[in-house]
């Protein structure tokens, strides 16, 4: 987790007490980030309602997600698509795929949530090798060095106006330095180019402050 300003921090406590109420169900699942392979490196709550609204201004009810963790942005993404939707997540680790289900369960999302266990690349190649029906919105938060193939395998499971949103592509300011040593920050460097090529794909990136220091999302709207 980077490094975060007290002034970032208040102003994040303020627009989540404001606007982003958490219900014990996020704040448990947000908590319990403590029990898996990443301590603290969930969304914050006002990301985590943004990915939400993301989803629904999108109309999507099938999301796929890259990177579980203890399920934290996969409850907000639940919600999002309602009883009837559906979720897809990723998780490389079996122990906190678990700890994922138990939030799952005491948010009520589980019955429309898969969390599947295994490197995400594999999971989604299998996706693609059964005929998924396609998703609508499609969350890449996990290792960054995968990000140019989790992006590739994506497209694979979306079709024209479906939505991807990529986290953490700012790395405290890093993502400037084309000559950084951290395959992190040439994983974003290169998904952002491979983007930048793709005539299908139309995009933009924010930065963001606050509680999870400096960073920032790239979003995404497949056109064709």
């Amino acid at each position: 987790m980077y490094a975060s300003a007290e002034a970032w921090r208040e102003v994040d406590a303020y627009f989540v007490d404001t606007l982003v109420p958490e219900d014990g169900a996020l704040v448990s699942a947000r908590r319990s980030g403590a029990r898996t392979t990443m301590p603290q490196a969930e969304v914050a709550p006002n990301q985590g309602k943004l990915l939400a609204l993301l989803c629904q201004i999108a109309g999507a009810d099938r999301v796929l997600e890259f990177g579980t963790l203890a399920g934290y942005s996969t409850v907000w993404l639940a919600r999002a698509v309602g009883a009837k939707g559906h979720v897809t997540s990723l998780e490389l680790e079996e122990g906190n795929a678990a700890v994922a289900r138990e939030n799952l369960e005491r948010a009520g999302v589980a019955d429309r949530v898969d969390v599947i266990v295994g490197p995400a690349a594999e999971s989604a190649r299998r996706l693609v090798e059964d005929g998924t029906q396609p998703y609508g919105f499609v969350f890449i938060d996990a290792d960054k060095p995968s990000n140019p193939e989790y992006l590739r395998a994506a497209l694979a499971l979306t079709r024209p106006g479906g939505v991807i949103v990529i986290d953490n592509v700012v790395r405290d300011g890093a993502v400037t330095d084309a000559s950084s040593p951290d395959g992190r920050v040439q994983g974003v460097r290169t998904v952002l180019a491979d983007i930048s090529r793709d005539e299908r794909l139309e995009a933009t990136a924010i930065q963001t402050v606050g509680s999870k220091g400096w960073d920032g999302f790239t979003i995404i709207r497949r056109t064709g």
